[in-house]
C-alpha cells in the first residue's frame, strides 16, 4: 500500500520513480515524521525492530507496507535496510531509484527531485546523498557533535551516512548491505560500489534532519564506542592495499587510546615525578587540533577536546572486536539511545 497522506502536496515527475526504506524501533514522534516526510515516494516500507510503543501500528494504520524483523536474530541495520529492500524488490519491480532513510530523520521536501534530477543525467553515478543536519544542535554538545560530524565536502566522496538515494542497477550488483556489521554498513557498501565502478556524490542540497537525542555522556562515550568497533572491522574487512579502509582511524585509536597511556604510566612510575610530564601530550594533541579545526576558538578548542577524548572509547571498540574475533562470537549490537 502506499502512504496515506496530504493529497495537496505537489510532486515532480520524477516522484513515481523511487521507493523508500524506513528502520527503526521505539522512534515515536520521530517516526510519524520521517514516514510522513516520504509522501512523494511511489512506495514506502517500514523495517521495525522491536518497538513496544505503537509504532507498527501506526504506520499500517497510515497505509505503511511493515516488516517486522525477528529479534531471534541478532538485530543490525544492514539487515533491516536488506529486508526492506527486497520487500520493495517483490512489490515493485518498475522503480530506478531506493531512498534508505533511518527512522529518527525527516526527508526533506526538495530532496527527492534534486537527487533524482541529478541520477537521471549521471548514469556513472550509484548514489547521492546531501546535507543531513540535527534538529535539536543547541540541546546538547552531543548533538552539536553529531551536527559537524554530518557536514562533510561536496563532491565526489567514498561514504555516506544511513540516508541516501541509492540506484537499484547499483545496489542490487553488489548484493546490498552486509548483514552481519553492526556498524560501519554504509561505507563498507560503499567500497563495493566503487569497486563495481559506480561513483558516489554529495550533493550541495539539504537532504535530511535527523534527531540524534543524544544529551548524555554516557550515549556520546558508547556511540564513540561503536565507532571504534566499526573502524576495526572495516581494517579487518578492506584494510590491505589500495582500499585501506579505516586503517588510519584504527591505528589512531590504538596509539592514543592504548599504547600513549601505558607508554605514559610507564613513565610516571619509573621517571616519578617528572615522568608525570608525559601526560602533557594530550592537552598538548588538543592544542594541536585547535589550531588545525575551523570555526570560532571556543568552538575549534570544544571540538578538538572531543576529537581527542574519543581516542579512548574507540579503543575499547577495538579491543572489544579483537576479543570477538578470539572468541569466534555473534557480534551485538552497541546502542546509544
Amino acid at each position: 500500500m502506499t502512504l496515506k497522506l496530504d493529497d495537496s502536496v505537489l510532486h515532480s515527475q520524477n516522484d513515481l520513480k523511487f521507493a523508500a526504506v524506513a528502520i527503526g524501533r521505539n522512534e515515536g514522534e520521530r517516526l510519524k515524521r520521517c514516514l510522513e516526510s516520504l509522501s512523494a515516494a511511489a512506495r514506502v516500507v517500514y523495517v521495525d525492530s522491536g518497538s513496544e510503543d505503537g509504532s507498527v501500528q501506526w504506520a499500517r494504520e497510515h497505509g505503511v507496507d511493515v516488516i517486522e524483523l525477528d529479534m531471534n536474530i541478532p538485530f543490525t541495520a544492514a539487515r533491516a535496510r536488506n529486508a526492506g529492500f527486497r520487500r520493495l524488490r517483490e512489490v515493485a519491480h518498475d522503480l530506478t531509484y531506493v531512498q534508505f532513510i533511518d527512522g529518527d530523520c525527516e526527508l526533506k521536501q526538495q530532496w527527492p527531485e534534486q537527487a533524482l534530477g541529478y541520477l537521471d543525467v549521471h548514469a556513472d553515478v550509484g548514489a547521492v546523498c546531501g546535507r543531513r543536519r540535527e534538529r535539536f544542535p543547541e540541546r546538547s554538545i552531543y548533538n552539536w557533535l553529531c551536527d559537524i560530524e554530518w557536514n562533510v565536502p561536496v563532491g565526489e566522496v567514498r561514504a555516506f551516512f544511513g540516508d541516501v538515494m541509492i540506484r537499484i542497477l547499483a545496489i542490487d550488483g553488489v548484493g546490498g548491505y552486509r548483514n552481519d556489521l553492526i556498524a560501519g554498513e554504509e561505507p563498507e557498501l560503499c567500497i563495493r560500489l566503487r569497486a563495481a565502478g559506480w561513483r558516489i556524490w554529495r550533493l550541495p542540497s539539504e537532504m535530511t534532519l535527523h534527531d540524534a537525542a543524544m544529551t548524555r555522556f554516557g550515549q556520546w562515550w558508547r556511540r564513540a564506542v561503536r565507532a571504534g568497533y566499526a573502524f576495526a572491522q572495516g581494517a579487518y574487512l578492506h584494510g590491505a592495499p589500495p582500499e585501506r579502509h579505516y586503517v588510519w582511524e584504527t591505528r589512531r585509536a590504538w596509539l592514543w587510546g592504548v599504547w600513549l597511556p601505558l607508554a605514559c604510566v610507564a613513565a610516571s612510575v619509573s621517571l616519578w615525578p617528572w615522568g608525570l610530564l608525559t601526560w602533557l601530550i594530550y592537552p598538548l594533541q588538543v592544542l594541536r587540533q585547535t589550531v588545525r579545526n575551523a570555526g570560532s576558538l571556543m568552538d575549534r578548542a570544544t571540538i578538538a577536546f572531543f576529537q581527542v577524548l574519543a581516542r579512548f572509547p574507540e579503543s575499547l571498540g577495538q579491543i572489544k572486536f579483537l576479543f570477538g574475533r578470539l572468541r569466534h562470537g555473534q557480534a551485538r549490537l552497541i546502542e546509544y539511545k
